[in-house]
């Protein structure tokens, strides 16, 4: 069975065209305290791609956690990349060939 990320011939993954759009590659990490033990810190690392700077997709997960899930938020830490960027050129000094 093939994977649901699987790209068959002619079709553009669902991901670069979020590239293509804007989005970038955003990785969190939320510190919360346990419901059980509240004393107690633990880290959990959310990723996916996302809108730099208001990050609606990240906002929509931490509405959802704060709605649904016990465990109070301490801190959100955020990294962002945006993995399409514009073409790098580099001058060459010099050319090698190889016969």
């Amino acid at each position: 069975m093939a994977s649901k990320h699987a790209v068959s011939r002619g079709e553009v993954s669902p991901d670069f065209v979020k590239q293509l759009a804007g989005y970038g590659l955003t990785t969190a990490e939320i510190l919360y305290r346990r419901p059980d033990h509240r004393w107690l810190l633990q880290s959990y690392i959310w990723q996916n791609y996302d809108l730099f700077p208001n990050f609606p997709a990240l906002k929509d997960f931490l509405a959802f956690w704060q709605d649904k899930l016990e465990g109070p938020l301490v801190s959100v830490t955020v990294a962002h990349s945006k993995l399409i960027k514009p073409a790098e050129l580099k001058a060459v000094d010099g050319v090698l060939r190889l016969h």
